[in-house]
């Protein structure tokens, strides 16, 4: 049965796994994979009911909900398949860390991925929303207001692109987080997050896409 995950549980090969079927768990945000588990068929239809990571726990022979005792829940926002239908991709927005240890990840040691510290600057800077404007530059920016925030950006952008000019590669890198890092509080202030803006790039790029298709029929037909 289609869900609200798009995923039929019946398409999905449980023999093969001998009912126990691998999920790998992924930030939905950073990309990161915060765990490793398993799901039996009763486990994957409570997390599609509630939306919810619950997994079935082969040491303690039952089911379990991630966060049910930490409260560090992991809100699904995907669930997926291999091209085998034998291993399950959860992309979660993780409520606190993952690990047991405290931890974001299980995989603590995983190489960084520079982009998606984006996910952790923005998740950073949302947390420093109530925080004391005296003792937090972020929090002092969200204090002034938005129109304070936006000035910061022009002003950052301007900076941005007088260094883009010059030949000091490391002073225009430097302007360049500056203006990344205001542009990201002004989002935050905004109530925007950059996964709105990447969704945005995407309808972009298809609808240029699909214009270049439909301008090479039109062309073939004339000529």
């Amino acid at each position: 049965m289609i869900n609200k995950f798009n995923l039929d549980p019946e398409l999905l090969d449980w023999e093969k796994v001998n009912g126990m079927m691998p999920v790998i768990v992924q930030n939905c945000r950073s990309g990161k994979v915060l765990m490793f588990a398993y799901m039996n068929r009763e486990a994957l239809d409570k997390t599609i009911e509630t939306g919810l990571a619950t997994f079935y726990s082969r040491t303690k022979q039952r089911l379990w909900t991630k966060g049910e005792e930490s409260k560090h829940y992991l809100h699904v926002k995907a669930l997926t398949t291999d091209c085998d239908s034998d291993t399950i991709l959860l992309t979660a927005d993780p409520e606190g860390p993952t690990c047991h240890n405290g931890t974001e990840s299980c995989f603590d040691t995983q190489p960084e991925l520079p982009l998606g510290f984006l996910a952790e600057l923005e998740a950073l800077v949302e947390s420093r929303k109530d925080a004391d404007p005296e003792k937090s530059y972020t929090a002092k920016l969200f204090h002034n207001g938005t129109a304070r925030i936006a000035k910061k950006v022009g002003e950052e952008a301007i900076e941005t692109a007088l260094a883009s000019v010059s030949a000091d590669k490391e002073e225009f890198i430097g302007e360049a987080a500056d203006l990344l890092f205001h542009l990201t509080v002004l989002l935050s202030s905004k109530n925007v997050r950059y996964s709105d803006v990447m969704t945005c790039l995407v309808k972009r790029h298809s609808n240029f896409n699909q214009y270049k298709i439909d301008h090479a029929i039109k062309k073939s037909k004339t000529c």
